[in-house]
């Protein structure tokens, strides 16, 4: 007697295309393919710290006006950063408080790596500054050099927080360097904490929809195998180029969402293979060959609809695009692979639907329903879409600093601090950097500056070296509201003569926007080209991409305006445990189109191709919807529903920037897989009938040649072994 598994035989019937091949392949060799992924996954884990280590907190850009001018000051003063300490709840002038003080700022200014220090008692005219209005506060201001290292830094920041204490006062250590620092570690924590809520969360809700263990791991494996890949790729990139820290959750959250969908959609393809009596061989086959091609046209277009970002020259967009798009390239990798060899492994004990998915059920009935009031439907949900959108007209774009933090971070605490109590050194709205002397920089500010109608006042003008020197401007109202918008384009339209940079967040604000209006359309215009010629490619017709395009842009303005009323407007603030800063992260509504963009044409190809393929074999219109949206309803819903877990769980961390990105990318999956995929699609498809299809000759006859059918010529299953008849693995023997 010799053991064998015949299910891993190759069909007499082999499937033809390169991504049946691909299949095959990793069946066969799937324990070098698991070897090969488990290698990924470990060294992506064993670097994982490296990549928030490497990671930069606000990359600058080379081309904003704001950028260049804080790089004219940090090349005429380098120094790494500042560390600033609050000293509360005593009167400054205790004398044990100013003893204590006192020793420590000497003590620091000795340490190695530090390039100067500031305290409430020296004879400076700065002095002042550095003491609270009622006397009861006082700040310690450490400047590092910009050759210290960590372990100085760390020296100097210990230093100061062995002040708490002294004298009964209560010391918070803070700074542009702490906040760097408390950026990275958040960010970090709030990545891990997404990551352990939503895997658990998702192989509940799969044992729930695949109704055993065995098919709800596989997709959790394949998620964690591209996560470490994600990580290796970051890391790669964080060699070649600034990696804002925002980006690292911004792709891992992607990466693990869309890794779980293309899993999913692998590991039910495979069950109904089985279903229809295909041995474990063959239905890896067959599934690599039609949930395979689904999957890799599904990555394509998100990949597209991330390149849009390259169009941009901030930092932060070109870093998201380049890390999107390698690890919407590792998730489409992992389903095309990893699933297929972790199908050989644990196929068998995958529990084979008793029957195929009956073609009458909720969604066809669903279908039926809108068809009969399909004007009706059509315009009610383009309604509440538009209507869920308009507050996203009224949206305020802001760089919002330490309010990104928690509100019990060091960072925040020291910086709100110094806004309220230390007016006179609180960041300025606006900074204009003057190349020239301190005389020369005076004379400006007070024949161009202070004669603005928006501004307040000029606070203080301070030499930074003998050649630059800097202006505080104060405004009226908003630090970043309109206003001081309209003060930053003034002092740029009138620069006194001379070499002028203004700087500041207001500042920061404009030039984003600026960016995006000079290059936003370029951008959707090549999302949109390219989302169009792929879909072409993949329907033969001109209309279902026109119509994919525009209930896109719907689902997409409703995430936008839930995204104002949360953030902006603070809509359920106190349930989700944040603060409103007035408004949204500059860059965060671009991050929102081009994932949510990505993701809804994710479930647009899930739908097409079954619909697609069911009018290839000869169904019309009418029907091809029907057993189309029933056929892909559960699984499409079942895959919104992991990626909503997903987004949400990044969504319960502390960063305001995930946050932001969480909730809205959760918004945006929940309303086109319901409201849009169930109601609008279908009411569309009803109005227009066969005319779906419709393209002119020239491009069907383009399409006949080059297009990229959904449809697979499957050769028929050889009812050796059925389900119901399959021996259990235990008894897999030959004699």
């Amino acid at each position: 007697m010799r053991m064998r598994n015949p299910s891993s035989a190759v069909p007499t019937a082999v499937v033809g295309g390169r991504l049946a091949a691909i299949g095959r392949f990793c069946f066969r060799h799937r324990r070098w393919v698991l070897g090969f992924w488990a290698a990924v996954l470990v060294v992506g884990v064993l670097i994982g710290g490296r990549v928030f280590e490497g990671s930069v907190a606000g990359a600058s850009s080379a081309t904003a006006e704001a950028d260049r001018g804080s790089a004219v000051v940090a090349a005429a003063d380098p120094v790494k950063g500042t560390l600033t300490a609050v000293v509360d709840g005593r009167p400054v002038d205790d004398p044990a408080v100013r003893s204590a003080v006192q020793k420590a700022t000497a003590e620091i200014a000795a340490l190695p790596g530090v390039a100067g220090t500031q305290d409430p008692y020296g004879s400076g005219p700065g002095a002042a500054a550095l003491r609270a209005a009622d006397g009861r506060a006082g700040l310690v201001s450490v400047r590092m050099a910009d050759t210290a290292t960590s372990a100085q830094t760390d020296a100097a920041t210990h230093r100061l927080a062995a002040l708490n204490g002294a004298g009964g006062a209560h010391v918070t250590v803070g700074g542009d360097l702490v906040l760097q620092q408390e950026v990275k570690k958040q960010t970090e924590q709030d990545t891990r904490f997404g990551e352990m809520v939503t895997l658990p969360l998702t192989l509940v809700v799969m044992v729930l929809v695949f109704g055993g263990l065995a098919a709800a791991a596989l997709p959790v494996i394949g998620a964690v195998a591209s996560v470490g890949g994600a990580l290796l790729a970051m890391f790669g990139f964080s060699r070649i180029m600034d990696i804002d820290t925002s980006v690292l959750p911004i792709a891992t959250v992607l990466g693990l969402g869309l890794s779980i969908d293309y899993a999913l959609l692998m590991v039910n393809r495979f069950r109904e293979e089985r279903g229809h009596g295909a041995g474990i061989a063959a239905a890896v086959e067959r599934t690599a060959a039609t949930a395979g091609r689904t999957v890799a046209f599904s990555g394509l277009t998100v990949a597209v609809a991330l390149s849009g970002l390259f169009v941009f020259t901030s930092p932060v967009l070109g870093a998201v695009a380049a890390a999107g798009v390698s690890v919407v390239v590792i998730a489409v990798a992992a389903a095309l692979t990893l699933i297929p060899a972790l199908l050989g492994f644990a196929g068998g004990r995958i529990r084979t639907p008793s029957a195929p998915v009956p073609d009458e059920g909720f969604f066809s009935r669903t279908v039926r329903r809108v068809r009969k009031r399909a004007v009706l439907v059509t315009l009610a949900c383009v309604g509440v879409l538009m209507a869920a959108g308009a507050p996203f007209l009224h949206a305020d774009m802001r760089s919002s600093g330490a309010a990104v933090l928690p509100a019990s971070s060091a960072g925040r605490q020291v910086a709100e601090a110094i806004d309220q109590r230390f007016p006179q050194i609180a960041a300025a709205p606006i900074t204009v950097v003057v190349e020239g002397g301190a005389p020369v920089a005076q004379a400006y500010a007070d024949e161009v500056v202070a004669k603005l109608p928006g501004v307040s006042a000029v606070r203080a003008v301070t030499p930074v070296s003998g050649a630059v020197s800097t202006v505080d401007v104060l405004v009226h109202g908003d630090p970043q509201g309109a206003t001081a918008k309209q003060v930053v384009d003034e002092l740029r339209a009138d620069r006194g003569g001379l070499k002028t940079y203004v700087t500041g967040g207001a500042a920061s604000v404009v030039d984003f926007q600026d960016e995006l209006l000079a290059r936003g359309p370029w951008a959707l215009g090549l999302v949109a080209a390219g989302t169009l010629v792929l879909l072409f490619l993949m329907t033969g017709s001109v209309v279902m991409p026109v119509k994919a395009l525009l209930m896109n842009v719907l689902s997409l303005g409703a995430s936008l305006g839930a995204l104002t009323l949360v953030f902006q407007d603070g809509w359920l603030s106190g349930l989700l445990g944040f603060s409103s800063t007035g408004g949204l992260e500059t860059f965060i509504p671009v991050l929102v189109f081009a994932f949510a963009f990505g993701l809804s044409m994710d479930y647009e190809v899930f739908l097409l191709a079954r619909i697609k393929e069911l009018t290839d074999r000869g169904y019309g219109c009418v029907r091809a919807v029907e057993l189309g949206v029933q056929r892909s309803g559960r699984i499409i819903t079942s895959a919104a529903l992991l990626m909503v877990i997903v987004f949400a769980g990044f969504a319960l961390g502390d960063m305001l920037m995930v946050k932001q990105m969480g909730i809205a990318l959760a918004v945006a999956v929940a309303v086109d897989a319901t409201l849009v995929r169930c109601l609008l699609v279908p009411a569309a498809m009803s109005l227009f009938g066969e005319f779906n299809w419709w393209a002119p000759a020239p491009l069907r006859r383009l399409h006949r040649r080059f297009g990229l059918s959904e449809h697979v010529d499957l050769p028929e299953i050889e009812p050796a072994v059925l389900p119901a008849q399959r021996p259990a693995a235990k008894d897999l023997v030959e004699a």
